[in-house]
């Protein structure tokens, strides 16, 4: 059963990203219960709710007030993991990315959770295979990894473990698009997910374009911006190919550049073997913004996103 909307969802870590999704579950309706054993969590918690709530006002906060201000009536802190676990419909757990740390978290959410109550993990890299090994009911242990951050950003990465049931899959896919988000299915655990993987595809080349002196840290930013990365924000990147090979779609494509596509392939750069690299990169991204004040480029960034999620949910053919 798919959890009731509104209800309870018990958010375990209220780091960037644990924080990022209580505010999101707040504006979809939600009572929060979160949890998070650091000095002062709770203060932090409360503020990053209240920085993020203009951006979901402007998405449309539902059943809350709008932009009346972050409702924190509905946002409960508790004294541990089992009892923000309690009485929940559904857990998203933010833990650190340390395994034998995130078995003793989901130990203590099971100590709390009814049996039948679904536990997504926002992990970027561990794998559910390895978490769920030792639980009671490893079978309701999912991933559902957001892209950072979870509020305004849409993406949730959904899949399952060795020892996970295929319905509780089917229940995270359904609670995730219930509540506006854009989830997808990974059919296979692989290191890193799947966007993850796409971006380091990218990470690995523009650090090895700039390390050899072919482009800028300034011109490979502009070249993505400008360039695929505003048709990629739109179509995503196969459905690209497709508009590419025009009346022949993306067989064309692949047709026609697909053999000068190989050649470009085997000449990619590998990432770099030390950490000198690091240096050159971020001396480049000063170079890039200076004269800019990197809060209001962030401002901007969040405006503009804003501007383009709306966009695309007024355009019912873009998949």
């Amino acid at each position: 059963m798919t959890p009731t909307i509104p209800g309870t969802v018990a958010v375990i870590g209220a780091g960037t990203i644990g924080a990022s999704w209580a505010a999101y579950y707040l504006s979809r309706g939600f009572r929060v219960a979160a949890s998070d054993p650091a000095e002062g969590a709770e203060d932090r918690l409360r503020a990053h709710v209240d920085a993020f709530w203009p951006t979901l006002a402007a998405l449309g906060a539902e059943a809350v007030g709008g932009d009346a201000g972050a409702p924190h009536d509905s946002l409960a802190f508790a004294p541990s993991i089992a009892e923000a676990a309690r009485g929940a419909d559904f857990v998203q757990e933010n833990g650190p990315e340390r395994l034998e740390l995130k078995r003793a978290i989901l130990a203590e959410i099971e100590e709390g959770a009814g049996a039948e109550v679904l536990i997504a993990s926002s992990s970027s890299g561990l794998l559910v295979s390895e978490a769920q090994q030792g639980m009671r009911h490893p079978e309701r242990l999912v991933l559902g990894h957001p892209f950072n951050p979870p509020h305004l950003i849409p993406l949730v990465e959904v899949l399952g473990g060795a020892q996970t049931a295929l319905e509780s899959v089917d229940r995270a896919l359904a609670f995730y698009t219930g509540i506006g988000k854009k989830p997808i299915r990974i059919n296979r655990e692989v290191p890193g997910h799947v966007a993850n993987r796409l971006q380091d595809a990218l990470w690995r080349e523009m650090f090895h374009l700039v390390s050899t002196g072919v482009a800028s840290v300034a011109d490979i930013d502009t070249a993505i911006a400008y360039g695929p990365g505003l048709r990629w924000a739109l179509l995503g990147p196969f459905l690209t190919m497709h508009a590419g090979g025009g009346d022949g779609g993306i067989t064309h494509f692949l047709e026609h550049l697909g053999p000068a596509m190989r050649e470009w392939a085997a000449d990619l750069g590998e990432y770099p073997e030390t950490d000198d690299y690091i240096a050159t990169m971020a001396a480049g991204v000063a170079a890039e913004l200076e004269g800019r004040d990197w809060g209001a480029v962030l401002a901007e960034r969040d405006r503009l996103l804003l501007g383009l999620l709306a966009a695309k949910a007024q355009a019912p053919q873009i998949p």
